[in-house]
């Protein structure tokens, strides 16, 4: 046992003999009780019995921390195949109408601006996404990125209704 900066001896008598940093005896009477001796003995000797439980309980640690791996791998796998599933994958065709996205930075932007552009016509699709594009407006032919465009589906106009406020109808 250590106490401060001196070991401490103990004999059959349960009286502790330190001896001090410079090895010379100094008298320091501790008297254990029984059960705290056979305590302290149970706890010192019995090295072989705790090895072997902190073994299982590394192994257990190490069980547990497999799974949470492979519980975070399945759960990776399992959405990436849902975003997968919901990507909408964009087909273009010559002469379609599309639209651009306009993705220039406005520090000061007076009034919000809708960032789509258009519309534009499809001239041809290259492989890997690029598709060449046609303003309508001047001829420009420019290549685009296909992750930049999506289909124009034409101007939305709500159809007006007019009610009549003079007199009121009722019908039968």
């Amino acid at each position: 046992m250590l106490c401060g900066h001196t070991v401490l001896h103990t004999n059959h008598l349960l009286v502790c003999h330190p001896i001090g940093v410079y090895g010379q005896p100094c008298h320091l009477h501790v008297e254990l009780e029984h059960k705290a001796y056979w305590a302290i003995k149970l706890f010192n000797f019995s090295l072989g019995d705790g090895g072997t439980l902190r073994k299982l309980q590394l192994n257990e640690l190490e069980e547990v921390r497999n799974d949470a791996y492979e519980n975070s791998r399945i759960y990776k796998e399992c959405t990436k195949v849902f975003h997968e599933n919901n990507i909408l994958r964009k087909n273009f065709e010559p002469s379609q109408l599309i639209l651009l996205y306009n993705s220039r930075i406005h520090l000061f932007p007076g009034k919000l601006r809708i960032k789509w552009t258009g519309p534009f016509i499809v001239r041809r699709v290259c492989p890997y996404g690029t598709v060449e594009v046609e303003d309508p407006k001047n001829g420009n032919i420019f290549k685009v990125n296909g992750q930049r465009l999506k289909p124009y589906l034409g101007r939305c106009v709500p159809e007006d209704e007019t009610i009549s406020l003079n007199e009121p109808v009722y019908q039968d």
